[in-house]
C-alpha cells in the first residue's frame, strides 16, 4: 500500500494480480484490514489542514508536477496497465493520455473557482454577504478495473484541487498502476498523506466507506455496489457520488452519415473489449438504413483478432484484448445464450476462445427479444444487439426502456430529431454524431440506476466542497 508517503505492507492476507491474457501471476498486494485503512485515513486527516491551507496556485503546481512525473514514466506505466488490465497497448496509451489530461485540466481549474459577493438588505445596517467553498476533508476514492488510471484522475484531480486529501482504493485486480502513481506523486513533491492508497477487495472498500473520518465517497463501478455504498453512507450522512452501470442506446436515422456512424459505434462498443460503462450497448437503426448498417458493421467486427494486449511483432489489423476475468466472460456467455435460445441470431463472433486468457470473439446480434438479458442487463463485453425501428418515436421509446441512464447518442442531421433526442432520452449525456467519450471540460454522470453526481468539468469541483455563507456587517 502507499500511506503517508511510503510503501507499507499489510497486516492481513495478500492478493495475486493476474495477467488476463495469460493467467500468469505478475505481482501481489496486501489485503488492507480495517486497521490498515484507519492508518491511511489518519494519515490523510493529519495532512488535511496543511493541504487545505496551501495556496491554490501551489496545489495546481503539485497536480502538474504529478502529471509531469507520470509522463516521464509513460512507457513503464502503459506496459503495467496492459499487463494488469489486459487492454492492448494502443488503448492503454489512450487511457494514459486521458489520465494526464484530467490531472492537468484540474490543475488549471483549481484557480478558476469563484466565490459570491453581494450587498444585503440594510435593515440591520450596511452589510454584504459572501459564499465561500470549503474542502470537505478526507475523501475516499473507489475505482474499478476497466479504466484504472482515467477514473482515478476523475476523482484525484478535483479532490486535490479543492484542498481535500484522498485515500484511494483501486479494484483488487488492478492496483499496480494506482500504487505507482502514488509513489510518483510523493516523488513529485506532494506532501505525505495527501494521497494514500489501500489495496484489497470488498472488505477493504467497506472499511473505507464506514470510517467516521471519511467525509465523502466517490465511487465508479457496478450499480449493486453503488447501492450498498449509499446504504452504508446514509446513516453517517456522508457526501456520495456514484457513477454506475449503463446500457447506452445509440440511434441511427436514415439521414445519418452511415460510414461515420458504423466506424464510430464500432470503436465505442468494442474498445476495451466492450468493458466500459460508457459505450453504445444497444443500437436502434431506422429501417431505411438497417440492412446497410448491419452489413457494414458485421464486416468490420469480423476483422478483430483477439490476442494479448502487448503489441506483437506482426500486428493484426484490429487487436482486441481479453475480458478481464473468467467470471466476466462466463456472464457474457450466459447473456448471449439467453438471447440465442429465444431466437436471436449471432451474425459474427460470439464464442469464448479456448486458451490461457479470457478471450471472446466480438459479436453482432440481431432479433434479440426485448425482455432478454442481452436487452435488459448491462452487457460488459464485446457484444452489440441491433434492433430495426420504424421512426424516432419508436427509437426513443426503446432507448428509454431500461433501468439505466448514463450515456446515449443519435446519428442524424435533422435539427428537430437532435433536439428531441437531447430532451427526451433519459440519460446523463447525449452525443450527436459523436463517439461516447467523457470530455474533461463537460460534466458527466448518470440518472436512474446509473447513479448521481458529476465528474469532469468545473461542476465536479462542487462535488468536493461545501458552501458556507458569511455576513459582514458593522460597516456604517
Amino acid at each position: 500500500m502507499w500511506i503517508a508517503g511510503a510503501s507499507r505492507g499489510g497486516s492481513g492476507d495478500r492478493l495475486d494480480v493476474v495477467d488476463p491474457a495469460s493467467g500468469e501471476v505478475i505481482d501481489g498486494v496486501p489485503v488492507a484490514t480495517a486497521d490498515d485503512v484507519d492508518a491511511a485515513v489518519q494519515s490523510a486527516r493529519d495532512a488535511f489542514a496543511g493541504w487545505a491551507a496551501t495556496d491554490v496556485a501551489k496545489r495546481a503546481k503539485a497536480l502538474n508536477a504529478l502529471a509531469d512525473a507520470a509522463e516521464a514514466e509513460k512507457d513503464e506505466l502503459v506496459a503495467l496497465l496492459t499487463r494488469e488490465q489486459g487492454k492492448p497497448t494502443l488503448e492503454a496509451n489512450g487511457e494514459f493520455a486521458h489520465f494526464l489530461a484530467g490531472l492537468r485540466y484540474y490543475a488549471q481549474a483549481a484557480t478558476k473557482q469563484r466565490g459570491v459577493h453581494q450587498e444585503l438588505p440594510s435593515q440591520f445596517g450596511r452589510a454584504y454577504g459572501m459564499v465561500v467553498r470549503r474542502p470537505l476533508g478526507v475523501v475516499g476514492a473507489i475505482t474499478p478495473w476497466n479504466f484504472p488510471l482515467t477514473l482515478l484522475a476523475n476523482k484525484l484531480g478535483p479532490a486535490l484541487a479543492t484542498g481535500n486529501t484522498v485515500v484511494a482504493k483501486p479494484a483488487e485486480t488492478t492496483p499496480l498502476t494506482t500504487l505507482r502513481i502514488a509513489e510518483l506523486a510523493t516523488r513529485a513533491g506532494l506532501p505525505d498523506g495527501v494521497f494514500n492508497v489501500v489495496t484489497g477487495g470488498p472488505e477493504t472498500g467497506q472499511a473505507l466507506v464506514d470510517h467516521d473520518v471519511v467525509r465523502r465517497i466517490a465511487f465508479t463501478g457496478q450499480t449493486s455496489t453503488g447501492q450498498s455504498i449509499m446504504a452504508a453512507a446514509g446513516p453517517k450522512l456522508k457526501h456520495v457520488s456514484l457513477e454506475l452501470g449503463g446500457s447506452d442506446p445509440t440511434i441511427v436515422m436514415p439521414d445519418a452519415d452511415l460510414d461515420a456512424a458504423v466506424k464510430t459505434i464500432q470503436i465505442g462498443r468494442y474498445w476495451n473489449c466492450g468493458q466500459a460503462c460508457l459505450a453504445p450497448k444497444r443500437a436502434f437503426v431506422h429501417t431505411d438504413v438497417y440492412e446497410q448498417f448491419v452489413e457494414a458493421l458485421t464486416g468490420r467486427v469480423g476483422r478483430y483478432e483477439p490476442g494479448p494486449g502487448a503489441t506483437p511483432a506482426e500486428k493484426p489489423k484490429i487487436r482486441i484484448g481479453p475480458l478481464h476475468t473468467a467470471a466476466q466472460r462466463d456472464v457474457l456467455v450466459a447473456q448471449l445464450a439467453d438471447a440465442t435460445d429465444r431466437g436471436a441470431e449471432v451474425l459474427v463472433g460470439g464464442e469464448a476462445i479456448d486458451g490461457d486468457g479470457h478471450f471472446f470473439a466480438p459479436a453482432v446480434v440481431t432479433g434479440v427479444p426485448t425482455d432478454s438479458r442481452l436487452a435488459t442487463e448491462e452487457v460488459f463485453g464485446p457484444v452489440l444487439p441491433i434492433w430495426e425501428v420504424e421512426d424516432l418515436d419508436q427509437a426513443i421509446a426503446m432507448a428509454n426502456d431500461t433501468p439505466y441512464g448514463l450515456g446515449s447518442s443519435i446519428w442524424t442531421t435533422d435539427a428537430r430529431a437532435i433536439d428531441r433526442a437531447i430532451r427526451e432520452i433519459d440519460a446523463g449525456m447525449t452525443w450527436v454524431n459523436q463517439l461516447h467519450y467523457g470530455y474533461d471540460e463537460m460534466p458527466f454522470g448518470g440518472t436512474k440506476q446509473s447513479g448521481f453526481g458529476r465528474e469532469h468539468g468545473l461542476e465536479a469541483l462542487d462535488e468536493y466542497v461545501e458552501l458556507k455563507s458569511a455576513v459582514v456587517g458593522g460597516l456604517s
